[in-house]
């Protein structure tokens, strides 16, 4: 059995903004770096071991991978594209409070999200699903019987979520906050509804 951690990123310049980032590539910011470190902490501190660790290719994720990695001084994780955030289309670059208004009625309102379905360009939700079975596939494959870390964003890792538990994609959208450098345990001997391990403070501007 492989046992599959999920890392949400420390926040970026474009969460402090309001932007919707998708795969805009910019850096984490001091309160990033912090939330990073406190997760490395909180890992080491648990006694978790990863005998792989894998990233998303965008900088947000890798340098959160690498506080990880560092760390806990184990090897650097390595990039794969499959990891890569969510392609937001026309939405990518706009500001995260006008989703409503521009993307209306084709969203889902979350607690503190509201998410954009298909706009123009946009990969959808389905598509997210598809790509993390793949992901899960190669993941199960490469490491059967190990622990692995993987390092994504939100709307991804909420779809690796979805799949490994084979939920309904609007279901798990509704269901929990996936916030940056937030920790989420995928086993079957975990069932859905327990699998945040750490939640952080999260500073939304």
């Amino acid at each position: 059995m492989t046992t599959i951690y999920l890392a949400r990123h420390g926040q970026d310049k474009d969460n402090e903004a309001g932007i919707l980032n998708g795969r805009r590539d910019e850096a984490l910011t001091e309160i990033g770096l912090e939330q990073a470190s406190q997760l490395a902490q909180k890992i080491k501190d648990s006694g978790i071991n990863f005998d792989k660790v894998y990233s998303s290719p965008l900088q947000r994720a890798f340098q959160t991978a690498k506080i990880i990695t560092d760390y806990l001084k184990i090897k650097e994780a390595e990039k794969i594209d499959l990891l890569i955030e969510r392609d937001f289309g026309i939405m990518t670059g706009k500001l995260v409070k006008n989703v409503k208004k521009l993307c209306s009625p084709d969203i889902l309102q979350a607690e503190i999200i509201t998410y954009f379905l298909s706009p123009e360009g946009a990969e959808t939700f389905p598509e997210l699903i598809d790509r993390a079975k793949v992901l899960l596939d190669f993941i199960k494959a490469q490491h059967d019987g190990e622990k692995v870390l993987l390092v994504t964003h939100g709307d991804l890792g909420k779809m690796i979520y979805a799949a490994y538990y084979d939920l309904d994609w609007r279901e798990v959208l509704t269901m929990f906050h996936f916030g940056n450098s937030e920790l989420l345990l995928l086993s079957e001997n975990s069932e859905p509804e327990d699998s945040h391990v750490f939640s952080a403070s999260q500073h939304n501007h």
